[in-house]
């Protein structure tokens, strides 16, 4: 390598630390194909980084040093940043240092030796079979709304999905006759099953509940507002809300909690993990596992209280 290209690997051959952060969110979007949401989380964290660094003196990315970027982190945790804001910052650094070494901008990635400091797993917040079952039935009525909404939490439950996914079901891509769903995402498509409970629920919004908000007019959404129009987010975050109320559920209820509900009740009734997994749309089985423990503390439990010994 010539003098000269070593030095514009080195100290950056003019270009900004901005600009290269640039690059590297422009080459998420257009060759990794990354969702919207971790192009701003990484774009907000490694502006926050050249914030500092630049009030250190170093604004360009071939200045800056292992050291620079320890005393970053060490200034995060004096912010009193949590560990998984800082890991997450940390991850962002490491996955924009790697893209530059790798593109042959840096000769060497000052990231490489940073450690991620370690956090403590919260046990999701679950509920129990029968709080479930009482959410279930709040929307016992035969108004329209009601069908719709009986649908929705009923198909949540049986399937674990994410409220995006939720309301971002077409009527194309539930297959009733065989119990199943297609639920598509960024990166995959996965099949998952649902049960006969869900499946008559489906049947009656779709029969009788479905024509009357949609007004018979054609659109593709599964699930509709009461204007016809595509569910939110903010509408089905309100509705269960509601009906958790009503169900004199105590815990703050979120959509969330059904989705880790399905996969902990999937678990603790003998579901093998990859199928949960599998379902759920996991990257890492090591997400799904903690489910499992949430399983053989329940096992504990139920041992203490009713072993004569225990």
């Amino acid at each position: 390598m010539g003098f000269l290209r070593y030095r514009e690997i080195l100290f950056g051959a003019g270009r900004t630390m901005t600009q290269d952060i640039q690059n590297f969110i422009q080459f998420l979007h257009e060759e990794k194909q990354t969702s919207e949401n971790t192009e701003v989380s990484y774009a907000r964290d490694l502006k926050k980084m050249s914030q500092y660094l630049a009030a250190q003196g170093i604004s360009s990315t071939g200045a800056v040093t292992a050291t620079a970027l320890n005393s970053y982190v060490l200034f995060l945790e004096k912010e009193g940043r949590k560990p998984a804001t800082i890991s997450r910052s940390i991850a962002s650094m490491k996955a924009f240092y790697h893209y530059m070494e790798k593109e042959r901008l840096l000769a060497s990635d000052p990231s490489e030796l940073l450690k991620a400091p370690r956090i403590e797993k919260k046990m999701p917040a679950i509920l129990s079979t029968e709080e479930v079952t009482r959410l279930l039935e709040q929307p016992s009525g035969n108004s329209p709304k009601e069908m719709r909404d009986r649908a929705m939490l009923e198909l949540l439950y049986a399937t674990g999905i994410r409220v995006t996914e939720l309301i971002s079901l077409k009527v194309s891509d539930v297959n009733l006759h065989m119990e199943y769903l297609t639920c598509t995402d960024a990166h995959k498509e996965r099949i998952i099953p649902f049960g006969t409970v869900a499946r008559e629920a489906l049947r009656i919004y779709l029969e009788q509940g479905r024509p009357n908000l949609t007004k018979n007019e054609e659109t593709e959404w599964l699930f509709t507002n009461c204007s016809g129009g595509a569910m939110s987010r903010q509408g089905f975050w309100k509705l269960i809300k509601y009906y958790g109320k009503k169900a004199g559920i105590e815990a703050e209820i979120t959509p969330h909690m059904l989705r880790h509900s399905f996969a902990a009740h999937m678990v603790s009734n003998g579901a093998d993990l990859k199928s949960v997994q599998e379902m759920l749309g996991h990257s890492d089985i090591s997400t799904t596992q903690v489910y499992a423990q949430m399983s053989q503390g329940r096992i504990r439990e139920v041992y203490l209280k009713a072993h004569p010994r225990g």
